[in-house]
């Protein structure tokens, strides 16, 4: 059963965003005013390489959001460098793959950066030599992982055997085993590593709660900072760097706290994709100047 108090508008989400807005290390500086236009292709002039969120930019759930894939293929026409940076982390890059090149996407692995990958990178340097305890996915075999880690669902002992906690994915969780995490570090505070900042994700039937809402409620009830990789974070962008030239690139996103925040700190352009993401059916100026956050350019699709 869905908690009340989980948001299930843009608004509420926002509010959070918001609300934990000063925990953010992020400093970014943010255009006057953002230019519109009606796609990306108004902004082929400015950008010479594309990143681009999954969520919102190229899918919506499970499906595709219509013209997405063509899309790219006109930004490849073109010349523009494309990579698909995705704080999606209940599945290996691999699967997610799959699933765009099914969606009718043409990306190559190297076009794929998955925050789930980010994450694992830094498992070593966070707690080494730890039994880390993931909260996942059932089918979740943690192959794609090269540290030591278990399903914490699967050994009721994890709770306080574990050294850190991973959070993957929000898909089985729910109050009480907030609850029971939360209680679990009061009496031994542990790293809490978090692979999807997001607070939540659109989907066809409303937003879906991701593992940033329940990290900054633990933040709340603890008084332990978890850590973060992913958008809006560093570590995300720099892993695009490293496969791309990000010199003249864009971050393409459908979140104001997330996808534009995170390329305004990484030195990236930004655009704004507001009709199937977070802010679909809002009029996204109010949230902009609520926010101060302000994207180099505001389009209704991809």
């Amino acid at each position: 059963m869905r908690n009340p108090n989980w948001p299930n508008t843009a608004p509420t989400a926002f509010d959070r965003y918001e609300a934990i807005k000063p925990r953010s290390p992020l400093s970014p500086q943010f255009s006057a005013r953002a230019q519109t236009g009606a796609s990306l292709v108004d902004t082929l002039d400015a950008y010479d390489a594309y990143v681009l969120d999954a969520y919102g930019v190229l899918v919506v759930g499970d499906q595709p959001i219509p013209g997405a894939a063509t899309r790219i293929a006109q930004l490849r026409k073109a010349g523009k460098s494309v990579c698909v940076l995705t704080n999606g982390s209940s599945y290996p890059r691999a699967r997610a793959l799959q699933k765009y090149h099914a969606l009718g996407f043409d990306f190559a692995a190297h076009e794929v950066v998955s925050s789930r990958d980010v994450a694992a990178e830094q498992m070593a340097a966070i707690a080494p030599e730890a039994r880390w305890a993931g909260i996942a996915l059932a089918e979740d075999d943690f192959s794609d992982i090269e540290a030591h880690i278990e399903d914490l669902l699967a050994d009721d002992q994890l709770w306080d055997t574990a050294d850190a906690f991973a959070f993957l994915s929000s898909d089985r969780w729910n109050d009480a085993l907030q609850d029971r995490l939360c209680a679990a570090l009061d009496r031994r505070p542990r790293p809490l590593l978090i692979a999807n900042p997001d607070l939540v994700a659109p989907n066809l039937d409303g937003l879906s709660i991701e593992p940033g809402w329940f990290a900054h409620d633990v933040w709340d009830r603890t008084g332990q900072a978890p850590i973060f990789h992913g958008k809006p974070y560093g570590s995300a962008f720099d892993a695009v760097a490293t496969r791309m030239d990000v010199s003249r690139a864009a971050m393409v996103g459908d979140t104001l706290h997330t996808d534009i925040v995170g390329g305004a700190a990484a030195g990236l352009g930004t655009v704004l994709v507001t009709g199937l993401g977070l802010f679909a059916g809002h009029d996204v100026q109010g949230f902009i100047d609520a926010s101060g956050i302000v994207p180099d350019w505001v389009v209704p699709t991809t």
